[in-house]
């Protein structure tokens, strides 16, 4: 039992460390709102597949008009999207993601839960789903998230009963969630979560049905309703100055990555919950049957006596008068036997009182990040905005340094002073958790258990403030942060991180070799700290040469880097492999890469990666010289095609002209450009009139839906959902003797090989009889898909269109993506010599 005890309160301890860098400002409205909150002990679990997948207008509408504690367990962390607004991909793009997702509970007012289970890309069955994932620790993940929340109410996004209608892994969520329901009560079950967070029976199961699981509106109308009940979340808040819908929109719209940006929305508008099992319900009202009043636990009746009362007649104007009170309730619940509700409730109260006193409490880095064994400068600030009697009787420091022993904080009286934080030889690096070790291809590694469910990684450099308010003791821990200010950006923060002494990179994560030539990398060692020494060596596969063995790296100050260079000798024949760069200091050895993702809508991101690249001698072959690329979401594609000797260079949309076109062989369009670049059809002219001189164009896939013209070719041809999400699925030629599978490489079977999460996606399903169809492919039990790379004469040139996912396969290196590319560009290029451009 004490077992128990420790584990569920470690667990609370570590999650009511705020993660969001920035000081919260509250007002008296959103004070008086925590107090509402405070008086309500119900609780809703919303489960889904993927961050984007929640629907913001009920878990807003829970947390806000209910007041109901509101969470969404996301099972992934979508890095199987694609990135609208940057080059991030995979396990990056899952980091934006878990940040996106925080930034939209921060504004619907929820709270985030994970599983560990990895996004390997788009299924089209649960079965395939459940047999990459590991359906025992996804199972065994939910039945934690549940014991541990302990909601009341579970809210599937998905239908459990309709699998392969929709993406395997939305399925997968609710089918999951309808098992987990009862698991969590079976003393049998998961016996490891039953020690850290007992059991726990929800009282219902609901499906958060709509029309988008009918055929149409008509006939969810007509669908029966006996098991239905409805809200209506447009709702006004006029204590926010807002509707909840017009929250709801703002919350969504954080996933800038997967290009979620919307209009809000205001007026009557209902969302509906079918119920699954559970107490059935006889009325519309969701925690029917529920008592979510302090008279739910054990001595509450006294607590909520003295909160409601507080709630009736809260001070707008001072809402520090009401501390004597809210420090009674605290009081009070320490005194409850239910462990859950006196972690929650002392949670919420210890942020109320804080907020209610006006207190600034700060520790603020004079640097983003420290390494181990070195000490930090900290400014530490403390402020009463109040008239209440508050005493700081200590700080102590997550290093265990007492700062400040008895200092009174007087009504308005600001102080600040100094001190140092020494980081440790065992603190932990600030890296996303879940990647720090190695993981598979449908879940991530866990080391440290405490952490599975958690969002990010909990901040360990820590500020105590030791209080005592009217002789009450009251602690409340801060994380260090970094403040700092720029004249176009004001005040800004990050987080502190903790980072290695050094890291290092090498410049391309993929090195093609076209022959057997020697060719220089760049590796780039940076400093965690000042005079960093060392040496720097490159570790290879044994059938390539490296030289020299290792080169000195001497570094005076923190933040700077070294480059050093090295020669890579590939063999004869083809071959592939990694490489990867080991900096040695002293008796240490450091083998990461430092990556740092900065967006303005989320917090700054270190993630630590191994650091190694792909290197490929390659037989390929190409003709042609200058490419140019439009831009759309975001890929390596030009860096790619630069490895191969193009000569590659970026067309802004507004450049595009006849004239500017002359230089290129070949345009390559990026991916989802015709769904991202808003005037991209008054340009499709100019790039057909340059195919018929005699140049080639290339567009990758773009979704079917939104698209901003339908005129994508100069010849027939509609988009479709059709995809291959098997990368293993059989690649069928359809015409042998075409060009692009001869021309000037001999395409064969094997250079489908070893591809990545996808064939292709979004494939043409009609298109016009000027174009050809060179592959055929599908995933099992499904019909032959034709339309992955389509191929047109047009005047002197060709255009062909591809949803093969050449973004993902270049990144990994692919050899046959490289060749099967090559041979796109050259096609007709035969007798074209270097240089050579087109005529007008």
């Amino acid at each position: 039992m004490r077992k128990f005890l420790l584990s569920f309160i470690f667990y609370f301890l570590l999650f009511s460390i705020s993660q969001a860098q920035k000081p919260t400002k509250p007002s008296s409205s959103e004070i008086f709102e925590s107090v509402q909150k405070l008086n309500f002990l119900g609780s809703v679990l919303y489960i889904a597949a993927h961050p984007d997948d929640e629907n913001t207008r009920l878990i807003a509408y829970m947390a806000n008009q209910i007041k109901a504690r509101t969470a969404y367990l996301s099972l992934t962390r979508g890095d199987g999207g694609q990135n609208l607004i940057g080059p991030e991909i995979r396990e990056l793009l899952g980091v934006i993601r878990t940040q996106e997702l925080l930034a939209a509970r921060r504004i619907d007012g929820g709270e985030q839960l994970f599983t560990r289970a990895n996004d390997f890309g788009f299924s089209k069955d649960p079965d395939e789903t459940l047999n990459i994932w590991d359906k025992k620790k996804v199972l065994s993940d939910i039945v934690l998230a549940i014991r541990t929340f302990k909601p009341d109410i579970i809210i599937n996004r998905f239908d459990h009963r309709t699998p392969g209608t929709t993406h395997g892994h939305h399925t997968s969520s609710a089918m999951l969630s309808y098992e987990a329901f009862d698991l969590a009560a079976d003393k049998k079950a998961f016996p490891e979560s039953i020690q850290k967070a007992g059991i726990w029976k929800p009282k219902r199961l609901f499906f958060n049905t709509n029309s988008w699981f009918y055929r149409n509106q008509e006939e969810f109308d007509k669908a029966n309703k006996d098991n239905r009940i409805s809200f209506d979340i447009g709702t006004y808040y006029p204590l926010k100055g807002m509707s909840n819908n017009e929250i709801a929109a703002l919350a969504s719209s954080q996933h800038l990555c997967q290009g979620f940006g919307r209009l809000a929305q205001r007026g009557t508008q209902h969302e509906y919950v079918e119920f699954l099992k559970g107490d059935a319900l006889t009325s519309n009202n969701i925690f029917e049957g529920i008592d979510t009043s302090w008279n739910r636990v054990k001595g509450g009746k006294a607590i909520g006596n003295i909160l409601y009362e507080v709630e009736r007649n809260f001070n707008f104007k001072d809402p520090s008068v009401h501390i004597p009170e809210l420090l009674e309730a605290y009081k009070l619940i320490q005194a409850i036997d239910d462990l859950h509700w006196k972690t929650q409730k002392t949670k919420e109260l210890t942020a109320i009182i804080e907020m209610s006193a006006g207190l600034y409490l700060e520790a603020v880095a004079n640097s983003p990040s420290s390494t181990l064994n070195q000490s930090v400068k900290i400014t530490i600030e403390t402020l009463n905005r109040s008239s209440q009697n508050i005493v700081l009787e200590s700080i102590t420091q997550g290093d265990g340094k007492t700062v400040l022993k008895e200092l009174e904080l007087k009504n308005n009286d600001s102080k600040s002073f100094e001190t140092a934080y020494a980081i440790g030889s065992k603190e932990p690096y600030t890296s996303p958790y879940w990647l720090n070790k190695k993981g598979t291809l449908g879940m991530y590694e866990v080391e440290n258990r405490d952490y599975i469910g958690k969002p990010e990684t909990p901040r360990n450099v820590v500020v105590n403030f030791n209080l005592r308010i009217n002789n009450i003791p009251f602690s409340i821990s801060k994380p260090v942060v970094y403040r700092y200010s720029k004249p176009d950006k004001g005040e800004l923060y990050r987080p502190f991180e903790v980072i290695p002494e050094v890291s290092a990179k090498i410049s391309e994560k993929v090195i093609i070799f076209n022959n057997d030539k020697q060719r220089d990398i760049t590796v780039i060692v940076k400093a965690g700290r000042d005079n960093l020494e060392g040496f720097v060596s490159v570790n290879h596969p044994k059938d390539w040469h490296v030289f020299p063995e290792k080169q000195k790296v001497s570094i005076a100050h923190k933040g700077e880097d070294q480059q050093l260079t090295f020669t890579v000798i590939p063999p004869k024949n083809q071959s592939e492999g990694y490489i990867n760069p080991i900096v040695h200091v002293n008796d240490s050895e450091y083998t990461k890469e430092l990556i740092e993702i900065s967006y303005e809508h989320i917090p700054f991101q270190t993630v630590l990666l191994p650091s190694e690249s792909k290197i490929v001698r390659l037989n390929i072959k190409k003709k042609g010289e200058n490419i140019g690329y439009i831009a759309g979401a975001g890929d390596v594609v030009p860096e790619s095609l630069q490895q191969i000797g193009y000569q590659v260079k970026t067309i802004k949309l507004e450049d595009i002209s006849a004239e500017s076109l002359n230089q290129f062989d070949a345009v390559v369009v990026g991916i989802r450009a015709y769904n991202t670049l808003e005037n991209i059809e008054f340009k499709q002219q100019i790039l057909f009139d340059f195919v018929a001189k005699g140049g080639n164009m290339i567009v990758q896939y773009n979704t079917s839906r939104g698209l901003k013209t339908n005129n994508l070719a100069p010849y027939k041809l509609k988009l479709s959902n059709d995809r291959v999400t098997d990368e293993n699925a059989e690649v069928r030629f359809l015409n042998g003797n075409h060009p692009l599978l001869n021309y000037p490489n001999k395409i064969t079977q094997q250079d489908f090989e070893g591809w990545t999460q996808e064939r292709g996606l979004y494939f043409p399903s009609e298109w016009g009889s000027e174009f050809t169809p060179i592959l055929s492919m599908n995933d099992l039990n499904e019909p032959a898909k034709d339309g992955s790379l389509l191929v047109a004469k047009h005047g002197k040139g060709y255009y062909i269109y591809t949803g093969l996912s050449f973004f993902r396969e270049f990144p990994e290196g692919v050899s046959g993506a490289y060749r099967l590319f090559a041979n796109m560009l050259s096609i007709g290029k035969e007798d074209l010599k270097p240089n050579t451009k087109l005529n007008n």
